[in-house]
């Protein structure tokens, strides 16, 4: 027996000797034993911006679902309001949050960091929740600690959250110092801060109708946020900007540096061409090509009667008779042509511009006229455009300042509460075509209902044809490996249904 343990010590203190010497060989002095903060950044940052706005084919997606086109090679599931399942993969770069702010080298920039991580989170659930309704949250990417099968959070408790975490992503950005990582701002913390605040204007006015509920205090906390430091310009959108390089051209380009074989199947539709067109608006010139019917009947490109616009809700058949024999409008060549043909912005200054008009329409504030911040977005809008576009895509009728400067004159805020909220969102639409890329405008369309879209039930591919649909169903990972805690958030929202047109708790 003595010799047995004697000769097993033996062999043991050879392996661990030569497992010493295999992990000495095999570990290279030069690698990081953690990724840097900047790094992380950077990663979370590409994650939420640049790999959330997809390309070619499936750049369009949004702005099927959001009716600005119409799709000619195949019924296309969002034009016909057909939800699927999404899944929750937008959550797993949080996991990054935690690392890139203890990884930093100085308090400030831990501080920074942190403030910088907030805002990422509240994106990043608001998104989420947005699309099914309840969702993980206190409990979400904690799979280190333990929690494999995270419990749902109610969508009011999320939206608490997001709230919450936005208010500390302002308090830790107001000290904060400029970091790296940054490809959008280049690390100013200023701009980041005037985005968290910006941001929480967008998620308080998706609380439109949840304005009695005392624990949310909407329009008390709308203006106690309008007040901070907001975006102030084009210059200061959300937005990536792209270049020559493959993977880093504009998402619908056809150039040297990105194919897109997709191009002759959109065509766009009348709730955007009709409104440019009604109000003799030159924004028109810069979205679309004319339709070659018009042309060959005579008219000029610089007529606002050259640009046709189908309706998304009309049989597939329709759609592409009206397309083969010219009596529709493809996409303006700019788009195809131009690899940086302007940066694709997930939020906008424009888009802040119209929340401030909204709630100063709603009575939410007051101090500055709702026709200012209206007139602000249409022009904030066109300076981006005019700034972006080169003028010999504008078919003759390019945007200047004089012209910029007196349009919103034209299409006045007027009329009761419903009808200015119905302009406001009408000018939020048209400046939405190729941004939001996160579903914004059929968000609000949800909303508000306006821009008001066609109920075809011979083409509408939703259960009931009756009705459009509100949500997408979750994802089937979730029934597959958390299935208790998502049938309970199904049943305690839907009845146990997980129906595309059941309302979530935002929407009742």
């Amino acid at each position: 027996m003595t010799k047995h343990i004697s000769l097993i010590a033996a062999i043991a203190i050879g392996l661990s000797s030569c497992t010493k010497k295999f992990d000495d060989i095999n570990t290279n002095p030069d690698k990081a034993t953690s990724a840097s903060s900047e790094w992380l950044a950077t990663n979370i940052l590409t994650s939420v911006t640049s790999s959330d706005i997809s390309f070619n084919n499936n750049f369009r997606q949004p702005y099927t679902l959001g009716k600005y086109i119409g799709w000619t090679e195949k019924v296309s599931d969002y034009q016909y309001n057909k939800m699927v399942r999404v899944d929750f993969g937008r959550l797993l770069v949080l996991r990054d949050v935690a690392p890139m702010i203890k990884n930093a080298t100085t308090t400030e920039l831990k501080n920074t960091y942190d403030g910088f991580g907030h805002f990422i989170r509240a994106w990043q659930f608001f998104q989420t929740t947005m699309q099914v309704g309840d969702i993980p949250y206190s409990e979400a990417i904690q799979g280190s600690t333990g929690v494999i099968q995270a419990k749902y959070d109610t969508q009011k408790e999320v939206f608490q959250g997001i709230l919450r975490e936005l208010d500390q992503a302002d308090s830790l950005l107001t000290n904060g110092v400029n970091f790296s990582g940054d490809f959008i701002y280049s690390g100013n913390v200023d701009k980041w801060r005037r985005l968290a605040n910006s941001f929480q204007l967008y998620v308080l006015i998706n609380l439109s109708k949840k304005t009695t509920d005392a624990d949310l205090n909407v329009i008390n906390k709308f203006k106690t946020v309008a007040a901070r430091p907001l975006m102030r310009d084009f210059k200061d959108n959300f937005a990536v900007t792209y270049t020559a390089s493959a993977g880093y051209a504009y998402p619908w380009s056809n150039t040297a540096a990105q194919l897109n074989s997709f191009l002759d199947y959109p065509v766009l539709s009348s709730y955007l061409l009709d409104p440019m067109k009604a109000t003799a608006d030159r924004r028109v010139f810069y979205m679309a090509e004319p339709s070659p019917a018009q042309i060959s009947a005579g008219l000029t490109a610089a007529d606002y009667n050259a640009y046709l616009g189908i309706d998304p809700a009309d049989e597939l058949g329709t759609i592409v008779t009206n397309n083969n024999t010219g009596k529709a409008c493809r996409v303006n060549k700019r788009y195809e042509q131009m690899y940086n043909a302007e940066p694709v912005g997930l939020l906008n200054y424009w888009d802040i511009q119209f929340i401030l008009a909204e709630a100063t329409v709603r009575g939410w504030i007051s101090g500055t006229d709702a026709q200012t911040y209206y007139a602000n977005g249409i022009k904030g809008h066109m300076n981006f455009l005019a700034n972006y576009a080169p003028a010999s895509y504008a078919h003759g009728m390019a945007l200047d300042e004089a012209y910029i400067n007196a349009f919103p004159a034209t299409v006045a805020l007027t009329g009761s509460v419903e009808n200015q909220i119905k302009q406001i969102i009408t000018q939020k639409y048209i400046a939405g075509f190729f941004q939001n890329s996160d579903y914004n405008a059929w968000y609000e369309n949800r909303r508000t209902g306006y821009p008001v879209f066609t109920l075809n039930t011979a083409t509408n591919l939703n259960t009931p044809a009756s009705s459009f649909p509100l949500r997408w169903m979750y994802p089937q990972k979730e029934l597959d490996y958390n299935a208790k805690n998502v049938t309970k958030a199904l049943t305690d929202q839907y009845g146990g249904n997980d129906d595309p047109s059941a309302a979530m708790w935002l929407l009742k």
